[in-house]
């Protein structure tokens, strides 16, 4: 089983949403196994009903769900850890400094692992007992690739913002989430 770790502050909104909506764009019988936790989550928090409401809407399924804090176990297990934004990434990498080369933002390695000569096409990963190629890629690409602002690897907190933020922010979220099934699982991804 592959552990992928979807950070975000509450662990309420963002990555929750990813955390599902990767579950239901993976196909049956994955080895991946999304999860998520919170850099600043209040454990088993219920998710907000207006992201159940949204990811269902989107076909996910928000049954069982409880908040959790980030912590270094969590960390350590996952085989790619994807924060929601930069802040998330750097949390993690606070709490287990060797995380590093596995440690992102969810639209950072989608769009290293699949950028330029040598750039991974879905279904090129395979993932083998834990591990997975598209993070060795990603991560070497990651000190050549050209910087960009932070505002095109971040997706934007909707909390506390209106309904159609949030539902943009999902569909955003949906968008890396199936680049990244695809790229995790070699299934066709939606785009």
């Amino acid at each position: 089983m592959t552990r992928v770790l979807f950070v975000c502050t509450g662990n309420v909104h963002r990555s929750v949403l990813a955390e599902r909506l990767l579950a239901i764009r993976l196909p049956p019988g994955s080895a991946v196994r999304p999860e998520s936790a919170g850099t600043e989550a209040l454990p088993c928090s219920d998710m907000e009903a207006s992201t159940r409401a949204v990811l269902e809407e989107l076909g996910g399924d928000g049954s069982g769900f409880a908040a959790r804090p980030l912590t270094a176990q969590l960390v350590t297990g996952a085989a790619l850890v994807l924060g929601l934004a930069r802040e998330h990434r750097e949390a993690a990498v606070r709490l287990v400094p060797s995380a590093l080369r596995r440690c992102f933002t969810l639209k950072e390695f989608v769009r290293l692992a699949t950028g330029g000569p040598g750039g991974v096409r879905s279904g090129e990963f395979r993932v083998d007992s834990g591990r997975c190629a598209a993070v060795a890629v990603a991560a070497a690409r990651r000190g050549t690739a050209a910087p960009v602002p932070s505002a095109e690897d971040d997706i934007a907190d909707p909390w506390g913002r209106p309904r159609h933020v949030l539902y943009a922010c999902a569909r955003e979220i949906d968008h890396e989430v199936s680049r990244l099934a695809g790229l995790l699982d070699g299934s066709s991804a939606r785009a």
